[in-house]
């Protein structure tokens, strides 16, 4: 049984993960190069907020208790994105820092290199 229920969530996150729009984009923000889009994207937010309190209200009116589902899923969402923001500022602070320690790393060979190439060898005579 718990077999079961793994397979079903393993396969409803691929499903998720795979064709629902906010996902793919923040999939899309995960990435290095869509890092700097994070603190942006905090405003998609807005919009997932307005139909969760226009749902809210159509519900307190008299709606059909389905408009639960939406106001959930408006909510889920909006929350993804406000939290993606820090976390991408985050990410994009320690993807900098690594890349600046390799570009020293790699200056720091570079000298090296260019150092021990420019040495003149010492001839067995000069050691007498």
């Amino acid at each position: 049984m718990f077999r079961l229920f793994w397979t079903i969530s393993v396969h409803s996150r691929y499903y998720l993960r795979r064709y629902m729009p906010s996902n793919r984009l923040l999939d899309a923000i995960r990435r290095r190069r869509g890092l700097r889009w994070g603190m942006p994207a905090m405003l998609i937010a807005a919009p997932y907020l307005l139909i969760a309190s226009i749902c809210t209200r159509l519900i307190d009116d008299g709606g059909p208790g389905w408009l639960h589902l939406v106001v959930f899923w408006a909510i889920w969402n909006a929350m993804k994105f406000v939290i993606m923001g820090p976390v991408s500022l985050a990410l994009l602070v320690r993807a900098r820092t690594q890349e600046a320690v390799a570009r020293r790393r790699a200056h720091a060979e570079q000298v090296t290199h260019d150092h021990s190439m420019n040495q003149e060898p010492v001839s067995a005579g000069a050691l007498r």
